[in-house]
C-alpha cells in the first residue's frame, strides 16, 4: 500500500477502484491538522480530471499498468479497431477512449497501446507523425500580411495550419501532442 510520502507526479494508483495518473501535486501541512495533499488526478481509463485533496491516513495501491505494441487496423462506426503485434489478437477501442488520438489514426499506424487488469484501455501516439497534404489553397507570393501562413487539410481529413510554400502532395511532420506543424518531411 502506498501513503502520502509515495505521491509523485506520473505515479499510476488505483483511487475508488479506478486507474489514476498523478498530473500534480502539493503537499500542505497546517498547525495542528494533520498532512494533507492536494492532487490533479487523470483517470487513465475515462481521461476525465478530476482535483483530490488526501489526508494523511488515506492509503491506496499502485496501478500496474503494462505497455504493448499495435498496429492500426480501421475504423469501423464509433470504433476503432487495432492488432498487437505480438499475439496478433485483434480489439477495438471507443472513440470516447482515443480523444484527440483518433484525429491522428491512418490505417497501418504502429502505436503503443496501455493495458490494465488484462485489457487495452488507451493508446500513445508517436510524439511525430508524417502525413500527406491532400488540399492546399495556392501561397500567393507578396500574401503575408496575415503571418504568411495557410490551412490545408491532411490525408486523415485533419485541418492544420502550415506556412505558404506547403503544397497539395506534400508529407509534412505534425506534433500529435500540440496538434501543430513541425516540419516538411
Amino acid at each position: 500500500m502506498l501513503g502520502l510520502s509515495d505521491i509523485k507526479t506520473g505515479k499510476k494508483i488505483v483511487w475508488d477502484g479506478q486507474p489514476f495518473v498523478v498530473l500534480d501535486y502539493q503537499h500542505s501541512k497546517t498547525g495542528r491538522a494533520g498532512a494533507v495533499m492536494r492532487t490533479k488526478l487523470r483517470n487513465i481509463i475515462t481521461g476525465a480530471t478530476i482535483e483530490y485533496t488526501f489526508q494523511d491516513k488515506d492509503k491506496f495501491e499502485e496501478a500496474e499498468t503494462s505497455k504493448s505494441s499495435a498496429q492500426y487496423l480501421y475504423p469501423e462506426g464509433d470504433e476503432y479497431h487495432f492488432m498487437d503485434s505480438e499475439s496478433y489478437e485483434q480489439f477495438a477501442l471507443s472513440a470516447e477512449t482515443l480523444g484527440d488520438a483518433a484525429k491522428y489514426l491512418i490505417e497501418g499506424t504502429e502505436v503503443v497501446i496501455l493495458n490494465y487488469a488484462g485489457r487495452a484501455i488507451n493508446v500513445e501516439l508517436p510524439v511525430k507523425m508524417t502525413l500527406e497534404v491532400v488540399d492546399a489553397p495556392p501561397g500567393l507570393k507578396g500574401d503575408t500580411a496575415s503571418g504568411g501562413d495557410k490551412v490545408v487539410t491532411l490525408e486523415n481529413g485533419l485541418k492544420l495550419t502550415v506556412p505558404l510554400f506547403i503544397s497539395a502532395g506534400d508529407k509534412v511532420i505534425v506534433n500529435t501532442e500540440k496538434g501543430a506543424y513541425v516540419s516538411r518531411a
